[in-house]
This record gives C-alpha cells, sequence and structure tokens, in this order.
C-alpha cells in the first residue's frame, strides 16, 4: 500500500515560498514609511530616499540569498 503522507519534490523550494513572504513585508514597510516620511517632511526627502535605498538593497539581498541557499545546501 503506498504511503499518502510521502512528500516528493523539492521542499525548498516551499520552504522559500514561505520565506518570501518576510522580505515582502519589509518592503512594503520601508517603501510606506518612506512616503509618509517624504510626505511630512519634504526638506528631508534626500535623507529618507538614501535610506529607503539601503533599506531595500539589503532586504532583497537577504531575499536572494533565501533563494541561493537551497541550491547550495539541498539534498538529493
Amino acid at each position: 500500500m503506498q504511503n499518502l503522507a510521502e512528500v516528493s519534490g523539492s521542499v525548498a523550494s516551499l520552504g522559500y515560498g514561505l520565506a518570501a513572504i518576510g522580505p515582502g513585508i519589509g518592503l512594503g514597510l520601508i517603501f510606506g514609511n518612506s512616503v509618509q516620511a517624504m510626505a511630512r517632511q519634504p526638506e528631508a526627502a534626500g535623507l529618507v530616499r538614501t535610506n529607503m535605498f539601503i533599506g531595500l538593497a539589503v532586504t532583497e539581498a537577504l531575499a536572494l540569498i533565501g533563494i541561493v541557499m537551497p541550491f547550495v545546501f539541498g539534498t538529493k
């Protein structure tokens, strides 16, 4: 009899799909709060924009590292 609880395929891709929720929420918070800060203080828009792009780069780097890890440490 076949075991119905057996998982076939790459579980790492499922794990990354769930882990991608974090950077998605992070990007939404970064951009939402940056737009709000620039609307409240237009004279500080340059500094806010710079910090926004630094946060974007860090958040996206974490997401890209997450997508590479299943390929590096995946099992066969």
